[in-house]
């Protein structure tokens, strides 16, 4: 059997490198699917779960893709995927014709591109695909792909990419889905700070949120942070589906590819201000809706 033609999508050969949060859902629905994994993250506990489901262990991201048809990656920062893939142990020194990368995390466009050209003069693939939908979308398995790459590329990913998500949509050419992402970020950073902010509002003018919410939740003001953060708000929960160095690594991304544009963003400027200021007082690893905190600690 060919390293680029397996049987049946149930016989892939997956390399997966990062079992964070989302991670670590999402490698489990491959498993439960049929998919055989060989993992690597950077803490063994984090994995033993996936382990006792079947995975096999790695010690090296380049470990990670020996042999496999498919390699991806879910890590947080670009220095992380960047030493996923082009570092001394990572996957493209080991990278072998007909495997194809993808890239579920949030990275430069200009990092996807790169990546791209790399596989390519390799004989491989790669395909850029963050994802969207927080931790609930990652363990129900109904994410949002956001895809960039060529058609063939895009096209074996499929069997991967449905098993992790509900809404698959191709972008364009590398990088697509990164710019993609940063389109949802920008949506997401302004209706989470916005959330928080007129829960603060509510709370000091006398009213009852949870009335609010009731009132104001369905409206032309619904937005998924007012359906799944609000509520977590209310109760004090400021855990994280999706971490607030994330969030800034993501708008900092923003700001630097408005900036290659030659466009101005300023309501990112101003959703990166608030959140480098929850980094800066300590709540950094909180969930993006620690923004509240801001305006409950003043």
């Amino acid at each position: 059997m060919s390293q680029t033609s397996p049987a049946s999508p149930e016989s892939l050969r997956i390399g997966w490198i990062g079992a964070g949060i989302m991670g670590s859902s999402m490698v489990g629905h491959l498993l439960r699917a049929g998919h055989s994994v060989r993992l690597h993250t950077r803490t063994r506990a984090k994995a033993e779960p996936l382990l006792a489901m079947g995975a096999t262990w790695a010690d090296s991201p380049a470990e990670a893709s020996a042999g496999a048809h498919v390699v991806c990656s879910n890590v947080g920062l670009p220095a992380e995927v960047e030493e996923v893939y082009f570092g001394a142990n990572g996957v493209l020194p080991r990278l072998q014709p007909g495997q194809l990368l993808v890239d579920f995390g949030t990275s430069p466009p200009s990092f996807a591109r790169r990546l791209a050209d790399a596989a390519v003069a390799k004989g491989a693939d790669s395909v850029d695909a963050p994802v969207s939908g927080g931790d609930i979308g990652a363990r129900n398995a109904t994410l949002s792909i956001m895809v960039g790459g060529s058609d063939a590329a895009v096209a074996r990913a499929m069997p991967v990419l449905s098993t992790l998500g509900k809404t698959i949509v191709h972008q364009g050419p590398a990088g697509s889905g990164q710019r993609t992402k940063i389109v949802n970020q920008i949506l997401v950073a302004a209706n989470t700070l916005g959330m928080c902010e007129a829960l603060h509002f509510a709370s000091r003018a006398g009213l009852d949120p949870q009335r609010v919410l009731d009132s104001v939740g369905g409206g032309a003001a619904a937005s998924w942070s007012i359906q799944v953060l609000a509520p977590r708000v209310l109760k004090g929960d400021f855990d994280p589906g999706f971490i607030v160095e994330h969030l800034v690594k993501d708008l900092r991304i923003a700001r630097s590819d408005a900036k290659e544009l030659g466009e101005l963003l300023p309501l990112v400027d101003l959703c990166l201000a608030r959140y480098e200021a929850l980094v800066d007082a300590g709540h950094g690893r909180k969930g993006t809706q620690g923004v509240y905190l801001l305006y409950r600690d003043r």
